[in-house]
């Protein structure tokens, strides 16, 4: 009797333990923003960088391009905590794939980097003050920098002179998007026809 109650027991042991690890509680959290903000940028988010001649790229150098700018608008309907978080559309596409900061102008014939872009921002007024931008790789901790990236997301402040910059509220905000494009070698391109270059980015509001 005795050799059987005990493997018996260990079962019984064995079942207990399997059904306090079956099941686990998923929690859904967030808000509800009474307000709302509507991102919009100037000649509807198209940058023309027009037609390039191949003979004017560097042939193991990448070739840096004009900078070109468009104005950020963030209109809101009441002074709102905001971010900007955004997103590479053609990830992976960066030939200086190193650089986390940068967006790719898309691939041709399936594996070949066309090029980049690094995107700054400049001169935002908000509320009729001058702010200053900061990021954050989805914590509560703020650092200054004029990059918007694919790898963290961009808020504004009044002051970044504090020890804990935090953002701050916004209604109407401005702002100067610089567009650094930049070609990789041609050496690392098949350029016998037109090559398109294809960058696409969305920003996306993150509300705080």
């Amino acid at each position: 009797m005795i050799n059987l109650l005990l493997p018996l027991a260990a079962l019984t042991l064995l079942c207990a333990t399997a059904q306090a690890a079956s099941s686990i509680d998923l929690s859904v959290s967030g808000k509800i923003t009474p307000s709302a903000c509507e991102p919009s940028l100037s000649n509807g988010g198209v940058l023309e960088l027009g037609k390039i001649p191949a003979k004017d790229l560097n042939l193991d150098q990448p070739t840096r391009l004009p900078d070109k700018r468009l104005q950020l608008t963030l209109t809101c309907q009441a002074l709102t905590l905001v971010a900007l978080k955004p997103s590479d559309n053609r990830a992976g596409s960066p030939f200086d794939s190193d650089n986390p900061l940068k967006f790719g102008l898309g691939l041709i014939n399936g594996d070949e980097k066309v090029g980049s872009l690094l995107l700054r921002l400049e001169s935002i007024i908000a509320d009729d003050a001058a702010m200053q931008p900061i990021g954050s790789v989805g914590s509560s901790t703020w650092a200054p920098t004029p990059i918007l990236s694919p790898t963290f997301r961009t808020s504004f402040t009044l002051d970044r002179t504090t020890p804990d910059i935090v953002p701050d509220a916004i209604q109407r905000l401005t702002a100067d998007v610089l567009i650094e494009p930049t070609i990789a070698p041609a050496n690392t391109l098949t350029l016998t026809q037109e090559v398109p270059i294809d960058g696409s980015i969305t920003l996306d509001i993150n509300y705080l």
